[in-house]
């Protein structure tokens, strides 16, 4: 194969390909009542077209053979009534025997008798004699009769040669016309044709019929199926018989049952799952907000009153070792005042502690900023902090709170479990989302095993929870010897209000 042949191969092989897959697209787009009634009526065609040709074929074939019969019986009935006349030389009685011969058979063409030396002796052309004949046909006298068929200006002729006397006296021809015998046939023809036709409509009559019983239902199972998928589960098909449609309908009914009652079984879950999700939440809120709002009364009071009475408590006891005169006295009151003192700063730490003032005046940053200095100045573990995105502006403070709280009880864990010597702490500020990431190179820990134990994970439970409440999520990784990893996403909004303009703790 030359390279030119091996591309126009392939060239034709793929314009079959794309016909063919056109064709397949094609039918995918054809209904199947359409489909039903295609396939029906090719067949009827098919099968009509097939019975008139082989019908015609087989009555053509019959006809021809009692042409050819009745050919003979006339080439021998002439051979043997014109072996006596030639015996006597009387040729005029050969002419009239051909002459009456062809008089009474009307599909006789020609007659006409040679001698044994191919002169015509008798024949039924009239004046001119076409010599041609003479060679189209001939026998010997070994056999009874030899047939040829050959075409003419008058159409297919059928041409016998019957031997007169063993050949002795000549040879009787006859020949026959197939006009007669192809309008025999024609005639037949168009008979079978019109039954053909006749059986082909009452054929599709009962194709359009079938189709349209067929598909009926599946019609009326596509009208339910549309309204299933807008949302009506309710719906049950007629089931008119017990075939396999019918057994279709029954199971579609069926089906769309279930769906009815699992849907309103799983409405009524959801609904009550959302109910008590909202409870949850709800509860949640206020149990933080409480829990919040107590811490900045205690932080408050232990501000504004404690504070000021220890103030006072120390001037007094100063006042008191100036004017004493004696030494004892005096030792015991600067002991006194030092211990004022002492109580004084620890009241300032825990009151930072439950409320640091500069998470409401300054924001998040600053109140890290502290509670990471003392954290590093109380454990000795070195933390190290950044912060992006946050120029100049503020979250809410509920985020500020939220992520406060989670932070600190990240860094809690990591002095009280990791034993980590460095700790790295993120946040950051983009595309309204605050995200924070604490994290050790501690010994890490196996996180389902600590929240599987009894009153373990409670910490966990409650950053999780804080960061839920506010729409955000919460992720923590860790492995043991690999130290852990605390993630912290909460969606956040601008807050332009300034830290001056926060409420003081």
């Amino acid at each position: 194969m030359s390279l030119r042949s091996g591309f126009r191969w392939i060239s034709e092989k793929s314009v079959r390909n794309s016909f063919a897959n056109y064709l397949k697209q094609k039918l995918k787009l054809v209904r199947v009542q359409n489909k039903i009634l295609g396939l029906v009526v090719g067949i009827v065609i098919l099968l009509s077209g097939m019975i008139v040709w082989e019908m015609g074929n087989i009555l053509t074939n019959n006809l021809r053979d009692q042409l050819d019969k009745r050919a003979v019986s006339i080439g021998s009935d002439v051979a043997a009534r014109a072996a006596n006349q030639l015996l006597i030389n009387n040729a005029y009685a050969v002419y009239e025997l051909l002459q009456d011969t062809l008089k009474n058979n009307e599909d006789v063409l020609y007659i006409f008798v040679v001698d044994p030396q191919g002169n015509v002796l008798a024949h039924t052309f009239g004046e001119a004699f076409p010599k041609e004949l003479l060679k189209a046909n001939t026998v010997d006298g070994s056999h009874q009769f030899n047939l040829t068929v050959f075409r003419t200006e008058v159409g297919v002729v059928r041409d016998v040669a019957v031997p007169i006397l063993n050949s002795k006296l000549g040879i009787a021809r006859v020949g026959m016309d197939e006009n007669s015998l192809q309008k025999a046939v024609l005639g037949m023809t168009w008979n079978l044709l019109l039954i053909a036709l006749f059986v082909s409509a009452l054929g599709i009559i009962a194709a359009i019929l079938l189709t349209r019983f067929l598909t009926h239902p599946i019609r009326e199972l596509v009208a339910l199926t549309q309204r299933v998928t807008q949302g009506e589960l309710d719906v049950q098909g007629v089931v008119h018989s017990q075939d396999e449609i019918g057994v279709l309908t029954n199971a579609f009914n069926l089906m769309t049952a279930s769906l009815s009652q699992n849907y309103r079984e799983r409405e009524n879950l959801m609904l009550e799952l959302r109910e008590k999700e909202e409870l949850r939440l709800q509860l949640l809120e206020k149990v933080m907000t409480a829990q919040e709002e107590e811490r900045k009364r205690i932080s408050r009071e232990l501000h504004d009153e404690t504070s000021q009475a220890l103030t006072s408590l120390m001037v007094g006891l100063k006042v008191l070792e100036a004017e004493a005169s004696f030494c004892a006295v005096g030792d015991r009151l600067q002991d006194m005042r030092q211990i004022v003192s002492q109580t004084l700063d620890e009241v300032h730490h825990l009151a930072r502690e439950l409320r640091p003032s500069v998470l409401d005046d300054m924001g998040l940053v600053p109140a890290l900023e502290r509670y990471i200095r003392e954290y590093e100045a109380k454990y000795g573990t070195e933390v190290d902090f950044n912060v992006t995105g946050f120029q100049e502006q503020r979250i809410p403070a509920t985020i500020e709170v939220a992520l406060y709280r989670i932070v600190q009880e990240a860094l809690t864990n990591v002095a009280k479990y990791a034993e980590a010597r460095m700790v790295s702490v993120l946040l950051d500020w983009r595309e309204d989302w605050v995200s924070a990431i604490v994290e050790d190179d501690g010994q890490g820990f196996d996180l389902q095993e600590k929240v599987s134990q009894p009153g373990r994970g409670l910490g966990l439970f409650g950053m999780q929870e804080r960061a839920a409440l506010l729409g955000g999520t919460f992720k923590i990784e860790s492995q043991k010897g690999k130290g852990t990893t605390v993630f912290i996403k909460i969606p956040g909004k601008p807050n332009q209000r300034q830290g001056n303009e926060a409420s003081h703790v």
